[in-house]
């Protein structure tokens, strides 16, 4: 039985909670109608951040702010090197309010703070990709076509972006879409999570100090039925950028399909590592128990499937059941916690409640399992599953919490059909001493990132997206830019025209 984890209260505990307002065209405003959402640190129990409520009425006014400043602002006739500028300077700011923005993080969603800095210094390479892109954007001439004809290819931005994001990695995610949208030339409306919404308003706040121009960037937080569905169904709003389950993905994109917007999401993922005999075992490890609870499992790249050949199970899995009994679980504010707190007591019963189903469908609780008593917050203890089928819930269904489930197999063709026997095709992992193994495995998973021999790595000059139901689209890479954008044609005629219609 593991001793209560005692965590301790930070300084925020005894102070009031932060207050945050919206951005709508450059000034920070109150809702209409006076509402806030309280969020609850749920490593610690205490309210930490307040937010103003935003409605269909803020919506309104930030879409309209955002148009005006697509329509008549500044900032899509800017020089390339004027908008990098500014995303360079939002880089350098990210980085000297780095521990603050951190902290925020690991307060509201219970991530542990080392993993956060990590975060906010990630994403401020984003930021500065993003600024490299932006120089770097360009169309085609195509001088082929006949003496008397000159096509031209433009790179336009699109207009306004609904950008949506969820309450896993709240700065990191927001950094994937942002910087890449404001590079085009786009403005924006942003939508963080309701319980994670404070990183955000910071992120605006730098903005505004690196010179974006006023209702370039909008921040709301409100709910998805009074905000995030106006903002998808919005008649001036061009391309919607979503990243949250599968489920609210489908929705998202229902709603977005009445005026034909262009949908870029990032949703779910089941994603399976896969070891053979011949790899690094101890390396393999090592990933499997990070990529089954790293952020708390709370992430759609978790490896939370492990497929292992039946030669070593029995010692691999061993070792991985030690190596996950070291996972120090508790205060995200410790800089040696691994494993922070579960986002809120509702979703830790729905992921206690997929390892009780788990176990009535035959599967075998290796290790963990249990929630972890504490004098404060909600935590969960990371948790092995052995003998699980392909048709069970848990090695199918994204369970987003502490939780591996472990499969079998002899053949490199059954761990293929493991891996590929999901509704997600997010991302994937093998492990093995031999390039025709890896190259196998890698070319036959049907996932849109697949490690090899390490994972969950992340690069900005890599491309980020899924297959099947994991996603429409890509994040990152050199074509991020692209994304936002609209090609137009321009087909130039020399001289008199020839070949007439009539006569």
């Amino acid at each position: 039985m593991n001793a209560p984890l005692n965590i301790s209260m930070p300084v925020e505990a005894s102070q009031a909670p932060k207050a945050y307002k919206l951005l709508i065209d450059g000034k920070h405003v109150d809702a209409r109608d006076g509402r806030s959402i309280e969020r609850a640190s749920p490593g610690h129990g205490f309210v930490v951040s307040r937010y103003a409520q935003a409605s269909a009425a803020e919506v309104e006014a930030a879409v309209q702010a955002a148009h005006r400043a697509f329509e008549i602002g500044p900032w899509p006739r800017m020089k390339a090197s004027e908008r990098a500028a500014v995303l360079l300077k939002a880089a350098d700011l990210i980085e000297t309010r780095l521990e603050e923005i951190a902290r925020l993080d690991a307060l509201e969603s219970g991530k542990p703070i080392a993993q956060a800095r990590g975060e906010i210094g990630g994403a401020a390479d984003i930021w500065r990709y993003a600024a490299s892109l932006a120089r770097t954007l360009h169309g085609e001439s195509y001088a082929n076509l006949g003496d008397d004809m000159l096509g031209v290819v433009l790179r336009e931005p699109i207009g306004v972006v609904s950008i949506i994001t969820p309450w896993n990695f709240p700065f990191l995610i927001v950094s994937q879409k942002l910087p890449f949208a404001l590079a085009a030339g786009c403005t924006a409306v942003v939508k963080p999570s309701e319980m994670t919404s404070a990183s955000t308003f910071v992120l605006g706040d730098i903005l505004l100090e690196a010179g974006l121009p006023a209702g370039v960037v909008n921040i709301l937080a409100g709910f998805g039925a009074d905000v995030g569905a106006p903002m998808v169904s919005h008649p001036l709003v061009e391309m919607v950028s979503f990243t949250g389950s599968t489920r609210v993905g489908k929705t998202t994109m229902a709603a977005a399909s009445d005026s034909l917007k262009k949908v870029s999401m990032e949703l779910g993922g089941k994603n399976g590592q896969i070891v053979f005999p011949d790899a690094d075992l101890e390396a393999a490890a090592d990933a499997a128990v990070f990529g089954g609870f790293f952020n708390a499992g709370e992430c759609c790249n978790a490896g939370s499937r492990l497929i292992v050949h039946e030669a070593i199970a029995d010692d691999f899995l061993n070792a991985v059941k030690a190596l996950s009994r070291k996972v120090r679980v508790g205060d995200p504010l410790d800089d040696r916690t691994k494993v922070g707190a579960m986002i809120s007591a509702d979703h830790m019963e729905k992921v206690a409640g997929y390892v009780t189903a788990a176990e009535t469908d035959g599967g075998n609780v290796f290790a963990g399992g249990a929630r972890l008593a504490s004098n404060a917050g909600q935590y969960l203890d990371p948790t092995i599953i052995r003998n699980v089928t392909e048709d069970m819930a848990i090695a199918r269904e994204e369970v987003f919490g502490p939780v591996l489930s472990v499969l079998t197999f002899e053949t490199i063709e059954k761990a293929l059909r493991i891996a590929n026997n999901t509704p997600y095709g997010l991302s994937a992992g093998v492990w093995s001493a031999g390039v025709d193994t890896c190259m196998s495995v890698a070319r036959g998973v049907r996932s849109g990132t697949v490690w090899v021999n390490t994972f969950m790595e992340g690069y900005p000059e890599l491309p980020f997206g899924g297959y099947k139901q994991s996603g429409l689209g890509r994040e990152l890479g050199k074509r991020a830019v692209e994304d936002y954008t609209e090609e137009k044609t321009i087909q130039f005629h020399r001289g008199r025209r020839t070949g007439w219609w009539v006569g």
